[in-house]
């Protein structure tokens, strides 16, 4: 079995990442307008109405946006912890409620859409409430850790079995440190519930490493206070220090923030995934 990984936005303004196999898929987020996800989808030959079930991670609105439409219009399940689910539907910026689609989860007890087996874990940050997950298809493992303050050791046990890692590069620290936001907003971003930056991304991931993991990718990347140049070379600086020699031991990638990347295809071996 193919399984194909593509992100369709991720960064402040939105993020949804597509996970399939060659005949459906799942989404993880979809803080882009439905209209949005349809047509990206569509320009690699997906269709929306294959998509199987959508896995949220927290309800912040660039995580959620297009959410309620997919799940109440088209009929596609939403999978994430009740506390998510009404934290959903108290955002405003969600304006289609959820009354069937949702399907409550809890989080480190794995549950099935179709071949995929998912396991919500809880992360660091300040939604009303938190999880990344660790998806297993087969024998090829994807762990997708979006918006988070730091890296507990509980999530950890679930990166450190990636075969694919999605995980988290938000800002630099001088740009934010010298950048517009104002005070209070940069005071959240560096907080153990906001988000990660790119050299304590690239400290977990110098002392994580697994021989298993083939691909890194860097999501969620700001705006104002990061640039997808200074999140690859940081990294790829850090892991060279380490030994881990990037192109050889792993590939690594830093996704878009507005527009879908390329769609990778990965073998059930996972020997060397193929773009289309």
């Amino acid at each position: 079995m193919n399984i194909r990984f593509l992100s369709l936005a991720s960064g402040s303004s939105g993020n949804c990442y597509y996970l399939g196999t060659d005949t459906y898929g799942i989404l993880i987020d979809a803080g882009i307008s439905s209209r949005q996800i349809r047509k990206s989808l569509a320009s690699f030959g997906i269709e929306l109405e294959s998509i199987a079930g959508m896995c949220i991670t927290h309800d912040h609105a660039d995580h959620i946006k297009g959410a309620g439409y997919i799940g109440e219009r088209c009929g596609i399940p939403i999978y994430t912890t009740q506390t998510i689910l009404n934290g959903m539907n108290k955002c405003y910026r969600m304006t289609e409620k959820i009354y069937s689609a949702g399907r409550p989860i809890l989080k480190d007890t794995p549950f099935r859409i179709r071949d995929f087996e998912i396991t919500a874990f809880e992360v660091p940050h300040d939604g009303t409430d938190n999880v990344g997950y660790f998806i297993k298809c087969g024998d090829r493992r994807f762990v997708f850790a979006t918006d988070l303050g730091y890296i507990p050791d509980h999530a950890a046990d679930y990166l450190r079995q990636a075969h694919y890692m999605i995980i988290e590069a938000n800002y630099d620290p001088a740009m934010l440190q010298n950048g517009p936001y104002p005070y209070y907003l940069k005071k959240r971003i560096v907080s153990k519930q906001g988000h990660m930056n790119n050299y304590e991304t690239a400290e977990f991931l110098a002392t994580h490493y697994s021989p298993e993991l083939e691909y890194i990718f860097l999501c969620h990347l700001s705006r104002e206070n990061n640039q997808p140049e200074r999140a690859y070379n940081t990294i790829e600086q850090r892991l060279s220090q380490a030994g881990i020699q990037v192109g050889r031991d792993v590939q690594l990638v830093t996704l878009n923030r507005h527009t879908p990347g390329e769609l990778y295809t990965f073998t059930a071996y996972g020997v060397q995934p193929a773009l289309l």
